[in-house]
């Protein structure tokens, strides 16, 4: 398997976090190409690279960033994705953690390319301990003068808990230099509203060095000619080595797992696959035997490649357990506005808790297949088709268990 490491480059340095490694290593040298290209230049070499977005959809992002007007006279904004909600989902705080100062160095040319002066970085509440860090690498460039042309602000997430205890990183990076600039509840900038933002992932912002340091046409020496270029896949479950791996698109789903996580934990046989975080359809061992981790393959089979969330379910799983696993997590997380998710997570979760406990029938899998269908493409957001197709996905390849379980 071919070694590609595009964003985790520096991830395996000791303190790789600071800014005086980050340099050392090639850090915001990218900087010094913006001399050499209008703005409208580096939107075209991020086209031409085909590089998509890596926080789930997978939208072409050059694309998006054509639509950002470049000879208007409101402000443009730059929003960065870092909420990473989904179970499974955890390769933006690796980013965060290991390489800050490639977000800031992706965040600053992406902003001269849309022409924005201010970025806000939206983390999600229960990250306190990598916003520390994160806050902690956007002051030192602002120190080292690298944020002159463009403010960076960090936003975090409502409902948030604040953890008690700093981790080692997080006082090594501290010093002498006291407690980071962190406002709890930041004012919210109303000029905000109604101007031109650009919203993409953390992962696809860190990126953006690489492709416009060697230029579109390396990046597309990686992946296939359709997804183009690499990902950071969280590899977790019943695996031998769970973590952080990047690997290329196109690259075998049983390779990756092998080489990078060891195979199956205990010597046991896959039985299921989660490919990019549990929204994604689960599929069947068979079914993975021959297939590659890119948008198209995983389409064709009835699944997403998401966010690259690969969760490992080995011989022993029960599907009928994993399912109700997942739907508690749906049923807590729906923000009730939608009649159909509000009433429906919470409907879905007490149908599998009665098959999962005996009590079930026949009538209560075709009623989840029901309630899914009532809940797939009738409410403001994804969340609840995200529910739906977990459903009828564990239904369609496990039904067999779950009849068992009646």
């Amino acid at each position: 398997m071919r070694e590609c490491k595009i964003v985790s480059r520096k991830f395996a340095l000791q303190n790789s976090h600071t800014l005086k490694v980050s340099r050392a290593h090639g850090g915001y040298k990218t900087l010094e190409k913006l001399k050499e290209y209008a703005p409208a230049d580096i939107v075209k070499i991020i086209r031409v690279s085909n590089l998509r977005g890596k926080g789930g959809g997978g939208a072409p992002t050059g694309a998006k960033w054509e639509l950002m007007p470049q000879g208007s006279t409101n402000p443009s904004f730059l929003a960065v994705n870092c909420d990473e909600s989904e179970p499974g989902t955890f390769k933006d705080r690796q980013i965060i953690t290991k390489d800050p100062h490639l977000l800031i160095e992706g965040i600053l040319i992406t902003c001269y390319a849309i022409k924005a002066k201010h970025a806000y970085i939206y983390i999600r509440g229960e990250y306190y301990q990598y916003q520390q860090i994160l806050q902690l690498a956007i002051d030192e460039a602002y120190e080292a003068g690298l944020l002159k042309e463009c403010d960076i602000t960090i936003h975090r997430g409502a409902g948030a808990y604040i953890c008690g205890e700093k981790s080692s990183l997080l006082e090594s990076m501290e010093g002498k230099r006291g407690h980071p600039r962190l406002k709890p509840k930041q004012k919210e900038p109303e000029w905000y509203f109604g101007n031109p933002t650009l919203v993409n992932n953390v992962e696809t912002i860190a990126s953006v060095p690489f492709i416009v340091q060697n230029g579109a046409e390396a990046y597309k020496v990686y992946g296939t000619q359709k997804s183009p270029g690499t990902l950071l896949f969280a590899l977790s479950g019943h695996i031998e080595k769970p973590g952080v791996y990047e690997a290329e698109f196109g690259t075998s789903i049983m390779e990756y797992i092998n080489h990078y996580g060891g195979g199956i934990k205990n010597g046991k046989k896959l039985k299921a696959l989660i490919p990019g975080g549990v929204s994604c359809g689960v599929l069947t061992a068979k079914e993975v035997e021959n297939l590659t981790l890119d948008y198209e393959a995983l389409h064709a089979v009835g699944s997403s490649l998401g966010t690259g969330g690969m969760i490992v379910m080995d011989e022993d799983t029960c599907m009928v357990t994993a399912l109700k696993n997942i739907l508690e997590f749906y049923h807590e997380e729906s923000c009730g506005q939608c009649t159909p998710c509000r009433e429906g997570t919470g409907w879905v979760d007490k149908l599998v808790g009665k098959i999962l406990d005996g009590r079930g029938n026949k009538a209560d899998i075709d009623k989840l297949l029901e309630v899914a269908d009532t809940m797939n493409g009738k409410t403001i957001c994804v969340f609840a088709p995200a529910v739906s197709t977990v459903i009828v996905s564990f239904i369609k390849r496990f039904r067999d268990e779950f009849e068992v379980a009646l």
